[in-house]
């Protein structure tokens, strides 16, 4: 199987690169990168029509390549990802927070409290419909961590990680801590440690649903 993975940020390669090694080697993996998406997603503060056809003209070159499945890794475009999923089908074009929310949501039951860190804000304004749409009855507690992005931006990945676990303390009257971007997968031990809680990571949930639907295809 060809997996296209597409990122809008660097930082999201080895998480899930790592998380494929351990969970699916066999899988044959590509990089499609534009960091500019979440620079002017910053930049303009909401999804333009102009940002969904970016992503569509991204998710068709992956296609073109021959790839089975696409997984976007970059949480906070949503709508864009659901875009490309209808234009595709029925390939799975999966969004990076779906096998995760699904898990959690499990985890934690449908009227549980469920702790949702991110170390970039839009992530924490588009992700709460996608609960919603799952499990209504779930509460989020939102926990931003811009420190731990920053200084992952310079390089210092132990810095992230103690910034990620120092934030997450604040998330003490949860079920489940639900790490919302494929960066901040890294630091789900220490957050684990921290709080004593159940961490779910975007990268393991994701592969494991893309594997399970893929497989199943095959087989049909």
């Amino acid at each position: 199987m060809r997996i296209a993975l597409i990122h809008a940020l660097k930082h999201s390669v080895a998480p899930i690169e790592a998380a494929f090694a351990r969970l699916w080697p066999e899988a044959r993996l590509m990089n499609l990168l534009d960091d500019s998406l979440s620079a002017d997603l910053a930049r303009d503060g909401a999804l333009t029509q102009a940002m969904t056809e970016r992503f569509l003209t991204l998710a068709r070159y992956a296609r073109g390549t021959g790839a089975d499945g696409i997984l976007f890794t970059c949480s906070a475009f949503g709508p864009c990802i659901d875009a490309c999923a209808k234009a595709l089908a029925p390939i799975p074009v999966l969004k990076p927070n779906e096998a995760m929310i699904e898990e959690a949501v499990a985890l934690a039951g449908p009227h549980g409290r469920i702790g949702l860190m991110a170390t970039f804000a839009p992530t924490l304004a588009s992700m709460p419909p996608e609960f919603a749409a799952t499990a209504p009855g779930v509460m989020l507690v939102p926990c931003l961590a811009a420190e731990a992005l920053s200084a992952l931006d310079r390089g210092d990945a132990v810095a992230h990680d103690q910034e990620a676990a120092k934030a997450a303390t604040a998330l003490q009257e949860v079920d489940a801590i639900a790490l919302a971007q494929f960066s901040l997968a890294r630091a789900a031990p220490m957050v684990s440690t921290a709080t004593g809680k159940p961490v779910l990571t975007t990268p393991d949930s994701a592969v494991r649903k893309l594997q399970r639907l893929l497989t199943r295809q095959e087989a049909a």
